[in-house]
């Protein structure tokens, strides 16, 4: 697969806790980016944060957080991202979603 050298890169902040259909909604994020044929979906777990409601998220709390941030990061076209983007509308009910350019300088695995 090759991609444009001017790419877009898709953001989405949700938490940990927040679920689609019964599963993780990072999962499920992840898993649709697979079976759209997207580049490759990363989703990373923040160990601080806040969002809109300014309910700080930590694993440093006496307490284990039991939402902490997640960020899923997604890298291709600008046309294969603005067709997810549809997806996310009605996946995510609760988050932030960016999206800004960028320029892909090198995207290959060995063999390929």
């Amino acid at each position: 697969m090759r991609l444009p050298s001017d790419g877009k890169l898709l953001r989405i902040f949700i938490g940990e806790q927040d679920v689609w259909q019964g599963q993780p909604l990072y999962e499920a994020i992840v898993h649709l980016a697979k079976r759209e044929g997207m580049a490759g979906a990363t989703a990373i777990k923040g160990f601080m944060g806040f969002g809109c409601k300014s309910h700080l998220h930590t694993t440093k709390l006496l307490r284990l957080s039991e939402d902490l941030p997640i960020i899923i990061e997604l890298v291709d076209s600008e046309e294969k991202i603005s067709k997810f983007l549809p997806h996310l509308d009605e996946m995510v009910k609760e988050g932030l979603i960016t999206l800004e350019k960028v320029n892909v300088i090198l995207y290959r695995a060995p063999g390929v």
